[in-house]
């Protein structure tokens, strides 16, 4: 790995690293009395605005999300940059798979493979990846205790990944989960049955309310027997798993020191596999295009559960073959389990610093402090749905002062799920677990395992009716004792491998 390290400081002619004078003769008094142009650790700019240095970033951003970060970006550079020198560029490298692919490579020096870049968008288990490689910068050393308290707490433990406990992953926009619901078709649905919104507060009343919604949309058509439409459908099984578990008392991969105990009691993933298999299975829950929002869109199912940032994906109108009409929408809290502790899932990639020299990492970490700052933060949650990171933008009124300041123009389901997560986010605990060895390896056991099983199974129960057999007699194989038994013994065997390799 050092010879990587090495590789990459060739390639960047004339990046020394500079000694700071602070740090070398400077007494701890007037290193106290220079507080505030200096680092967190008592470092002395390094930065000369004469010499500016210049910055790379790569990143996941598309769209109208890209748009936002680039003008921010140059909003930096006009700025803040140019005052103390630093040229900040952004380079989208496409989806998320695409920018790990891009940072592995350059990693490995593979033939062809872009330099590192300073800054890089990453999730925690790719960042506990390169962490373990030695190639990212320690962001302790740049960073004081009052700017770190700055942060919303959860969000800089999820960063220190490191096995001295410093932090790595810089926070820069968050997300968590929320339920978005075809209100315009709800509504007949409800007005029929009685069916009422509360009972979509946990996720057995979900469970519940899709069988009651499978049974109804059968009866609109009496000559076509088992035409029922699934209801609900949800993004991200893993967090399923991962937040359902820890709902339920469980946390399903504790880490301690790096090294990972595997948790998976019959119990609770009973309860978890009733209440997605078995309406999965039945046709009362779905998942049919790539992403929840687009089964909203064809009419497949009328809820879902997903990220706050997928908001802006949720369509205006439901397509269904040659018909189509104008849907409005409702946004409420992710549900929990019955009786469960209120978790909701903590997502979304931070910013790690390459490791290089002390100009570029320092000038790394001033971008990002300018970038996170409330109103900037909250000006680029506006367009990409993320939740800003400090304590103080967290706060409905804080989001409508820099949109008043600002004169932004915010999508309303963008904003409705903001405030719906800022009149909230008192009562819950954002979860994420801490990263480990394999981390990304156990965490598609939890994606894919089940959800594939359903759907094979929900094609047999398909079949089946297709030769004559009711709903019930179909699913009947599926949805016993003894099927949940050798589904749980095949999970956790995949659980294990992981863990013991």
């Amino acid at each position: 790995m050092q010879d990587i390290i090495q590789t990459r400081k060739k390639k960047r002619s004339g990046r020394k690293r500079l000694v700071s004078i602070a740090k070398r003769y400077c007494l701890p008094g007037l290193l106290a009395a220079l507080a505030v142009s200096l680092a967190g650790c008592g470092k002395k700019s390094p930065l000369d605005p004469k010499n500016p240095v210049s910055l790379t970033i790569w990143h996941y951003y598309n769209g109208s999300q890209q748009v936002a970060f680039d003008s921010l970006v140059e909003e930096f550079n006009d700025t803040v940059g140019r005052e103390k020198g630093i040229y900040v560029q952004g380079y989208s490298q496409g989806s998320v798979s695409d920018l790990e692919t891009a940072v592995r490579d350059a990693i490995a020096g593979k033939v062809g493979a872009d330099v590192m870049p300073d800054i890089f968008s990453s999730y925690a288990d790719t960042a506990y990846e390169v962490e373990q490689a030695g190639a990212l910068a320690n962001l302790s050393d740049y960073l004081s205790e009052e700017e770190l308290d700055g942060y919303v707490d959860s969000y800089i433990e999820e960063g220190r990944i490191a096995a001295d406990g410093t932090l790595r992953i810089f926070p820069t926009a968050k997300s968590t989960e929320i339920m978005m619901v075809n209100k315009t078709d709800w509504e007949p649905f409800a007005e029929a049955t009685g069916a009422s919104l509360d009972e979509l507060k946990t996720i057995e009343g979900v469970a519940a309310t899709a069988s009651a919604y499978y049974e109804w949309t059968d009866s609109l058509t009496p000559d076509v027997p088992e035409d029922g439409r699934a209801f609900y459908g949800r993004d991200a099984v893993a967090n399923y798993f991962i937040i359902g578990m820890q709902q339920l008392g469980v946390e399903i991969f504790q880490v301690e020191n790096g090294k990972m105990t595997l948790n998976v009691p019959k119990e609770e993933l009973y309860r978890l596999w009733e209440n997605y298999y078995v309406p999965m299975v039945k046709g009362y829950f779905g998942a049919y295009g790539s992403f929840r929002s687009d089964d909203v869109k064809t009419g497949d199912i009328l809820a879902y559960t997903g990220s706050v940032s997928s908001a802006m994906y949720f369509p205006d109108q439901v397509e269904a073959g040659d018909k189509s009409h104008a849907i409005d929408y409702l946004v409420m809290t992710a549900p929990v389990f019955e009786g469960g502790r209120n978790y909701a899932v903590q997502q979304g990639a931070g910013m790690v610093v390459s490791k290089s020299d002390e100009k570029h990492e320092y000038a790394a970490v001033e971008f990002l402090k300018w970038f996170t700052q409330a109103e900037n933060n909250l000006r680029f949650g506006c367009v990409s749905g993320y939740l800003p990171v400090r304590k103080e933008a967290n706060s409905l009124e804080k989001l409508d002062q820099v949109i008043a300041d600002q004169g932004l123009e915010v999508a309303p389901k963008t904003y409705d799920c903001l405030t719906a997560i800022f009149g909230e986010i008192g009562e819950m605990t954002l979860y994420t677990n801490k990263s480990f060895k394999n981390g990304s390896a156990a965490r598609k056991v939890l994606e894919y395992h089940l959800a594939d099983q359903a759907a094979e199974d929900r094609q047999a129960v398909v079949a089946a009716m297709g030769e004559g057999k009711n709903l019930d007699e179909a699913s009947a194989p599926y949805v016993t004792e003894e099927a949940f038994e050798s589904w749980y013994q095949s999970f956790s065997d995949a659980l294990n491998a992981i863990a013991e390799s």
